[in-house]
């Protein structure tokens, strides 16, 4: 029968199979007719623009957590990038400060090897007082440029040359210091002097990593005490006999230890992860502080 359509027509009349028959298909001329899979579907091609090759998964997460090809990371603060992003940049900072140590003992005991240099360094403190705030002078002044390559700049290549420049800074002001402590305290105790600034600073950085405390608020204090102790070292070697004693190197000692907090907890939280070069600068700057004046506690021991 014709089944009627709600419509008002007639529905055309299915043909019945036979036994045994195959249903009609309709395939494409020159084509086999397509036999369905049911337990296997083919990946959807999508259109070649926009669109993903047949086959491939969507790209993961980078270790960090942001999808490949995400934004770039290389200006972000160290506390706000990826973990991948700053982990590296803490190793970058503490393999490039390792560097300048090494390139300052290196230094430090090149120089010492010039023939003449103790008679030249002597003649230089005893012309007058006023020389070694020159050398002082020159020395700030040299530290604020090598400061500004290293953190201000976007060349890798100025970035180096500032921490290059700070570091033989360091090494030449370090002459006269080594020079009288290998007289009082000899080879040895200089090395011990080092290696007690190495395990202070390695216990100051261990504590800021452990707690993850953020020391940033010492900024202003520290700067007041550091003007103020510069204020007494130029007032030191302008009178001539106002010796600064013991007490004055132990402060420094303290105040030392309180730029290496502040300096690691800047690493871990406020510089970005491209000026690893400037954090290392920064590092070394108070391990250099540090290691002076505990030598200055080791020779009046003597």
């Amino acid at each position: 029968m014709n089944q009627q359509n709600p419509y008002g027509g007639q529905q055309p009349q299915q043909p019945q199979q036979g036994w045994g028959q195959q249903p009609q298909q309709q395939p494409a001329w020159g084509q086999a007719p397509q036999q369905a899979q049911p337990h296997q579907q083919q990946p959807q091609q999508q259109h070649q623009f926009g669109g993903m090759h047949p086959g491939m998964q969507m790209p993961g997460p980078t270790p960090g957590g942001a999808p490949y090809g995400g934004a770039d990371e290389s200006n972000m603060i160290a506390s706000e990038a990826s973990v991948a992003a700053r982990s590296k940049f803490i190793e970058r900072t503490y393999l490039h400060l390792a560097g300048a140590i090494s390139v300052f003992v290196v230094l430090s005991a090149g120089f010492q090897m010039i023939p003449g240099i103790e008679e030249m360094v002597f003649k230089l403190l005893m012309v007058s007082q006023y020389s070694w705030l020159a050398v002082m002078g020159a020395f700030i002044a040299v530290s604020f440029v090598a400061d500004r390559w290293a953190r201000g700049s976007s060349s890798p290549t100025m970035q180096y040359a500032g921490l290059t420049l700070y570091t033989v800074a360091e090494a030449v002001i370090f002459i006269p210091m080594i020079i009288i402590a290998r007289q009082y305290i000899g080879a040895e105790g200089i090395m011990t002097a080092g290696g007690t600034t190495l395990a202070m600073f390695a216990g100051l950085t261990a504590y800021v990593f452990i707690t993850k405390k953020d020391f940033s608020f010492m900024r202003g204090a520290l700067t007041i005490a550091s003007m103020g102790a510069l204020g007494l070292i130029v007032v030191s070697v302008v009178s001539g006999g106002f010796q600064l004693g013991i007490l004055f190197s132990i402060a420094m000692v303290v105040l030392a230890c309180g730029y290496i907090l502040y300096y690691t907890s800047n690493v871990l939280r406020h510089y970005r992860v491209n000026q690893h070069v400037a954090a290392s600068l920064a590092l070394f700057s108070a391990v250099a502080l540090l290691f002076w004046y505990i030598l200055q506690i080791f020779m009046s021991r003597r």
